[in-house]
């Protein structure tokens, strides 16, 4: 493409035209666009604008806004995406923007940067879904970081800190050997036997009797008890010894669920040969066996292991407002029924609802639609409120539970996404770069993350990689794909 004069003879260099009057005709991805000067300099800093007054400045201004210009039709060129700019130029006419749907949030960002709109005409509802995806950006980025730590090896480390990450290879990464595999299923194992000996000590028939003739567990689940404490007081011992931060590692919520789960039994053995010295051999009774009710919190500790109570758990922290409203619903029908059940059972010699507190118990086994049937209307009033009741608990419980359903499906699927999408970005960087490059391209991660949030993956120093999903940080080598097909 050159840019001769000879070849652009109905350019307007002397800019007798005014601009308010001006008619340009853009090509943008085969798409044909007219707009007019009165529109487009209502915002003078974006690109549209800027070719209103490009003319009078020569071929070189031209050829510095567009790819390509026709000058008999003063039409100018450009190799982006159609549906991205369809929805850009909604600005000229309406002051904001909104994003079809099925265009990727980071490609119509940059669009937006490309024909220079400030990112404020972007509408709020928009927005969320632009700040949804760098989330996932950025997670997507943090794994990759993680496995190409694992993976490489720093010469300058002493041999404990290597055998640190060894031991916390071994310990927190089940994927990355087939040895961290199997301890994981140990674990596992550990776990359901420390629980299913918790459980199965408190059949009379295994239990046997001591010299003052209380029950207490059978020897021999006392040992297997023993032997699983060992174990979890192992594992814990040596992931807090291997942790890179002991501090958060300490205050992790899986971590104080696995201390709760093996604290009780040192407590209690110390409080059994030494608690009775101490205070009366009653009280020493009570307190460990209260101590020995706690070993049920062993049980979350499956949650390690797996991702689908994971997954439960940050649904669960993400639909609070759900929860909120169910409760809310709940307790105001639990108050209206019990006070209707109270006043209309009055009536009744044998009547079963004594006092308004008492209700409560009632109101919240008929609307859950448990009914135990230990407290139930006689009258026929007392009747007709306990069906509308009945009615109301089931719609009250039915709206909420809908948005925690999908909640947790969205994120279920969203951890699979990631998951892949981190391991496709690791295979085309083996695929797309050489094997000096893994500590360039780590150190390169590193030295993003400490940029924080203020736009780490857009900066103009940052190449992206060949990947459909448009992932960012993962590769030096330039980018040549139009942003349509990065969508795709």
């Amino acid at each position: 493409k050159m840019a001769g004069d000879s070849m652009f003879p109905h350019v307007d260099t002397d800019g007798s035209e005014k601009s308010e009057e001006m008619e340009i005709v853009v090509n943008v991805g085969g798409v044909r666009q007219v707009f007019y000067g009165d529109n487009l300099n209502q915002y003078p800093e974006t690109r549209l604008a800027e070719l209103v007054n490009c003319l009078s400045g020569g071929y070189d201004s031209i050829f510095s806004l567009c790819d390509d210009y026709d000058p008999g039709k003063r039409e100018f060129y450009f190799d982006r995406d159609p549906d991205a700019f369809k929805c850009i130029i909604d600005v000229y006419y309406f002051g904001e923007i909104h994003m079809k749907k099925g265009i990727c949030p980071i490609c119509f960002k940059n669009e937006m940067e490309f024909w220079k709109v400030d990112l404020k005409f972007l509408d709020d509802c928009c927005k969320a879904h632009l700040s949804e995806k760098k989330e996932e950006l950025e997670e997507i980025a943090r794994r990759v970081q993680l496995i190409l730590d694992d993976l490489g090896v720093d010469a300058s480390e002493s041999r404990w800190k290597r055998c640190q990450k060894c031991i916390w290879k071994f310990l927190e990464k089940p994927e990355s050997s087939y040895p961290a595999r199997v301890i994981a299923v140990l674990s596992f194992l550990f776990i359901l036997i420390s629980s299913v000996v918790m459980c199965v000590g408190t059949i009379p028939d295994l239990q046997v009797v001591d010299a003052e003739g209380n029950r207490m567990e059978h020897p021999t689940l006392d040992s297997i008890e023993t032997a699983c404490i060992g174990w979890f007081t192992m594992e814990y011992v040596l992931r807090l010894i291997s942790s890179p931060n002991k501090f958060h590692f300490a205050l992790s919520f899986m971590n104080i669920v696995d201390v709760l789960a093996i604290l009780p039994f040192y407590v209690s053995l110390t409080l059994t040969h030494l608690g009775a010295k101490l205070m009366e051999l009653s009280n020493v009774q009570q307190a460990v066996q209260a101590l020995r009710i706690m070993r049920i919190a062993r049980i979350f500790k499956l949650a390690r292991h797996s991702s689908g109570l994971q997954t439960l758990t940050y649904a669960l922290k993400r639909s609070f407002k759900e929860l909120g409203l169910l409760l809310m619903y709940l307790a105001v029908g639990i108050f209206v029924f019990s006070a209707l059940g109270y006043t209309m059972e009055q009536s009744h010699p044998e009547t079963l609802f004594k006092s308004i507190p008492q209700s409560f118990w009632w109101a919240i086994i008929t609307m859950t639609t448990v009914g135990y049937g230990d407290i139930y209307p006689k009258t026929t009033l007392g009747k007709l409120n306990a069906a509308i009741s009945f009615l109301c608990g089931v719609i009250a419980i039915a709206l909420p539970i809908h948005p925690i359903i999908n909640n947790f499906v969205r994120y279920y699927n969203k951890q699979r996404v990631l998951e892949t999408a981190a391991k496709h970005e690791l295979e085309l960087m083996e695929l797309n770069s050489a094997e000096g490059k893994a500590a360039g391209s780590r150190s390169e991660l590193e030295d993003l993350s400490r940029e924080g949030k203020e736009g780490p993956f857009y900066s103009s120093r940052i190449k992206v990689s060949h990947s459909d999903t448009f992932i960012h940080l993962l590769s030096e080598e330039k980018h040549y794909r139009t942003r349509l097909q990065s969508c795709k």
